[in-house]
């Protein structure tokens, strides 16, 4: 069976670092399952993410060995387009991902740069607004919004490209009580919906959604036993 993601035999190091980050990672993830990986600061868990959506090797440097296959094809042999429409992040500070003067067009900016038509791009803005619970800030600038509104847009602009995979990459840590409770219930719902849910989180009260916890530790992933 093809997985959406599989990750082989996996090393990483960083062009300024003399040591591996990640030293033989392997991992399996099914469609409609919620993983969560958790671990330290600076235990590789953002690498591996930025491995997985191609982050690197596309824009990152170092020395990359081992596999990270999409639907059983190699990252590293994607474009940077094609990869956006299967894996979606959605990252710790909605701010660097955030650009457009309106709701409205930080959603559409993606779909838009697929060349998609005018009514598929609306109805997708509308889709993704409502799933966002956000359709009343249709037209505002996203400066005007708090923290968690400003999280829940970027993680509708990054479903507006429809992708079958979605990484949280600490989105829940900057944001209050109210915030985290929305993405965890969008992030159920799209496991519902058969998507692939990775969740990078370091706070433990945050693990309560996911089918499965592996911890990142020492570059290696491992059964999650309650502690870091």
């Amino acid at each position: 069976m093809i997985l959406p993601v599989e990750v082989k035999k996996l090393y990483y190091r960083y062009p300024d670092k003399k040591e591996n980050i990640l030293n033989g990672i392997n991992l399996k993830v099914g469609s409609g399952e919620i993983l969560v990986i958790t671990g330290l600061s600076g235990s590789g868990k953002s690498t591996l993410c930025y491995c997985i959506n191609g982050i690197i090797p596309h824009v990152y440097g170092g020395e990359l060995k081992g596999e990270v296959l999409l639907y059983g094809k190699r990252v590293e042999e994607m474009k940077i387009p094609y990869i956006s429409t299967k894996v979606g992040i959605v990252f710790q500070d909605p701010d660097t991902q955030l650009f457009s003067p309106t709701v409205e067009d930080e959603i559409a900016f993606g779909p838009e740069n697929l060349c998609l038509d005018r009514t598929e791009i609306g109805a997708r803005i509308k889709k993704t607004l409502r799933i966002a619970g956000m359709e009343k800030y249709r037209f505002e600038h996203p400066e005007h919004l708090s923290g968690g509104e400003k999280q829940l847009i970027a993680l509708a602009s990054v479903l507006s490209l429809n992708p079958q995979i979605l990484i949280f990459d600490e989105s829940m840590s900057q944001i209050d009580q109210v915030g985290k409770n929305m993405i965890k219930k969008i992030a159920v719902d799209l496991k519902k919906a058969g998507k692939t849910i990775i969740m990078i989180e370091h706070d433990l009260n945050d693990l309560g959604i996911a089918d499965r916890v592996l911890v990142l530790k020492g570059g290696k992933l491992k059964k999650f036993n309650g502690t870091l």
